[in-house]
């Protein structure tokens, strides 16, 4: 197949029954369109000729099924042409250029775009499958059509997961329902997104979804009745108000109702006792005229309305949602909402295929949705996992359910359960990166406070704050969580850059020179023996000890004087110590044998890929750690060290009742935190009790073992270890 084959005329008597019926769908598409898609089936089935699925059928049977389902939701004929093509670059010797030149350019980036990165060679499949999604993701912020013939795809391959063994089963539903079919409700395609829940559901729980469904089945025979007179009543009551409308029953699928009993706590029972119903009108005027009519049939639930046509949902989901007290005592559901509104519910961002829209780009789904990825294009520039990179996505891809206001009034919807500090972040990472505290509805409140929907944020900022570590564990969305790190990382290399200068310069100094001394093309030299970009990278690799400073010093010195390693000048002693300040990120840690205080006499030792690991020198390890001398770093504590360190006690007492709150109030009232407390012996009359504190040095410990000692219920006081 060559990009000058030319079109042949195609008999219709010959074409397979799938594709006659594919044909059939497509009635929309004029007449050359629908040529051009035909020619595609005569090129994707010369192409997969001879491939079969697992089931035994003709490979071409799955890319064509793929273009119905797009072909339902009205898509245009590249769309069409690119799905039947979509596994040719994957699995055939079809060529990109071929493809091209045969369809044009917008097809050979769309089947690109949907195809796998298996000819690149990866340490595992779960590596290769993140970065192939993370590939998809960028073609996504591209053209928003590579991920509906994804999730068209994806869609077919769980209608016929059958064929498949049960390991590859569980493996691809739980994918399908922890990426595609999160995805397909974040883009709006919420009739695509409940099909996958319950193929995903069924192939990872067959039990639980046979008895779930069963159960549906049996409660929606008791409740037929039931539900056709509401029905009715509804239909009657708008008539009369001359408000043309269609109401439609809702039923709760298997997946839902799973979820909602795994995830609320509900039972079966309680999710089945309400009735939900869909009102479509012609406008958004009576969406709301029709809320007043539902609201004089039947009483409404206090706290139960949302309007989501003036807020609309991030994936540009628009409808009025109620709930009213219906005739049995049973709550009813009632969804509001336009015929375009209904369309764009359903098919999210391929609506705009189908239905031709006048709302403007506040309204619209593919807006948000192409804002949704461009965010997430912007976070993988500084996300160098792709395993992290998924990892944020998915966070990312939870419903959206807090609605805010900026104090310009603008709004942001941001994941249930986000933070003050997500809303930082979505503000402007500036604003994250500074943020000192949040005025909620003109309240002030830490960055880790929760946000409601409805609620008036704005972010105080200062420019000398900066983020912490421990930001992370109060953020919940994708962005917060890279720029934090991103920022971290970069201070993380800073202090290693500048502590690994500080060794380095102390392992030459103890050879008579410094690296200042060290001519350049030497430096350059020993960076490309070591393939190393430039002198940075050194420095770090010595902090975070993966090179000796002393080999190091060793090796540029010979190269700098024409000298072998071995008659390079020894080192002499150095008496002058490296000063730590404690703060120094990603370099630093302090051993959990011994726990060094500010004021301790320490020793550092080079751990691979931890940097210096600081132990007190009276440490029972050290003796051991002595024995690799060129990993061990001779520092000490600086004159200013700020932030607490952990310290344990053992406190021995007499066992009798109120003795645990009368200690931990006097470590309170000497302004340290408990960490944990825990009983290492215990009997009826004493008690031994290890308490972790924070404190700020020595003199900070001694203040507490001080006043613990006058309470007058204990024996003993000793920092742990001794």
């Amino acid at each position: 197949m060559t990009a000058a084959s030319t079109p042949v005329a195609i008999d219709p008597a010959v074409l397979p029954p799938y594709v006659l019926a594919l044909k059939d769908q497509l009635g929309y598409l004029p007449a050359p369109q629908l040529e051009r898609v035909l020619r595609a089936f005569q090129v994707g089935a010369q192409a997969h000729e001879g491939q079969t699925r697992k089931s035994g059928e003709p490979y071409i049977t799955h890319p064509v099924a793929v273009a119905g389902i797009l072909a339902e939701l009205g898509m245009d004929a590249e769309t069409i042409i690119a799905a039947i093509l979509h596994d040719t670059l994957e699995d055939t010797a079809l060529s990109r250029s071929a493809l091209a030149g045969e369809f044009g350019e917008t097809v050979a980036e769309l089947v690109d775009g949907v195809t796998k990165l298996d000819k690149m060679r990866f340490g595992s499949r779960q590596e290769a499958d993140a970065e192939s999604f993370r590939k998809m993701l960028l073609a996504m912020a591209r053209d928003l059509r590579v991920i509906l013939i994804k999730l068209a795809d994806r869609l077919h391959n769980m209608r016929t997961l059958g064929a498949k063994d049960a390991p590859s089963r569980r493996r691809i539903a739980r994918e399908t329902l922890e990426i595609y079919a999160p995805i397909a409700q974040r883009l709006g395609m919420n009739k695509i997104k409940a099909e996958l829940q319950d193929l995903g559901f069924r192939a990872l729980h067959p039990d639980r979804y046979r008895v779930i469904s069963e159960r549906i089945r049996a409660a929606l025979g008791n409740r037929r009745e039931a539900m056709g007179r509401i029905e009715t009543a509804l239909s009657q009551r708008l008539a009369g108000e001359h408000l043309p409308a269609r109401v439609l029953g809702r039923i709760k699928s298997p997946w839902s109702i799973y979820s909602k009993m795994h995830g609320e706590h509900k039972s079966f029972a309680q999710l089945m006792d309400v009735y939900g119903f869909r009102v479509v009108v012609e406008n958004a005027m009576n969406c709301y005229m029709a809320l007043g009519v539902v609201h004089g049939l039947y009483k409404p639930v206090d706290r139960r309305f949302k309007d989501f046509i003036a807020i609309p949902k991030a994936n540009g989901y628009q409808s009025l949602h109620t709930v009213l007290l219906g005739p049995f005592g049973a709550p009813i559901e009632v969804q509001i909402r336009t015929a375009e509104m209904d369309a764009v519910a359903e098919r999210g961002v391929a609506a705009h295929w189908a239905y031709k829209t006048d709302s403007g780009p506040a309204n619209s789904a593919q807006a948000r949705a192409r804002e949704w990825l461009s965010t997430l294009a912007d976070n993988q520039i500084n996300t160098a996992s792709s395993a992290e990179f998924i990892e944020n996505v998915k966070i990312d891809l939870f419903p959206d359910e807090v609605y805010l206001f900026t104090p310009r009034g603008d709004i942001l919807s941001l994941p249930r359960n986000a933070t003050a500090l997500d809303f930082a972040y979505a503000v402007h990472t500036d604003v994250g990166d500074h943020a000192v505290a949040a005025r909620v509805d003109k309240k002030l409140l830490p960055l880790r406070t929760r946000l409601e929907s409805g609620q008036l944020v704005e972010i105080i900022t200062a420019p000398s704050a900066v983020p912490n570590p421990a930001w992370l564990e109060s953020v919940v969305t994708g962005k917060a969580r890279t720029a934090i790190r991103q920022y971290l990382k970069h201070l993380q290399h800073e202090d290693a850059v500048d502590f690994g200068h500080r060794m380095l310069d102390r392992a030459l100094d103890a050879r008579g020179s410094s690296l200042d001394a060290i001519p350049t093309e030497v430096l350059d030299r020993f960076l490309h023996e070591a393939r190393l970009k430039r002198l940075e990278e050194l420095l770090a690799e010595i902090a975070l000890g993966n090179r000796m400073p002393d080999v190091v010093a060793r090796h540029l010195l010979a190269l700098r004087d024409g000298q072998s390693d071995d008659t390079a000048p020894g080192a002499r002693a150095v008496h002058e110590k490296i000063r730590i300040t404690g703060a120094e990120r990603g370099v630093l840690s302090f051993a959990n044998c011994c726990h060094p205080l500010p004021g301790d006499a320490i020793i550092g030792y080079l751990s691979p890929g931890k940097g210096i690991v600081v132990h007190r020198e009276e440490c029972p390890n050290v003796a051991e750690l002595r024995k690799s001398p060129e990993r061990c770093v001779a520092i000490e504590w600086d004159h200013d060290v700020q932030g607490d360190y952990r310290a344990e006690l053992r406190i021995e007492v007499i066992n009798r009742p109120g003795v645990l709150a009368t200690i931990a109030a006097a470590i309170a009232a000497a302004d340290s935190n408990i960490e944990n407390v825990e009983y290492a012996e215990r009997d009826l009359a004493a008690a031994t009790l290890l308490f972790a504190i924070e404190v700020k040095n020595r003199k900070h410990l001694a203040d507490v073992i001080r006043r613990v000692r006058r309470t007058g219920v204990v024996s003993g006081v000793y920092r742990y270890p001794l």
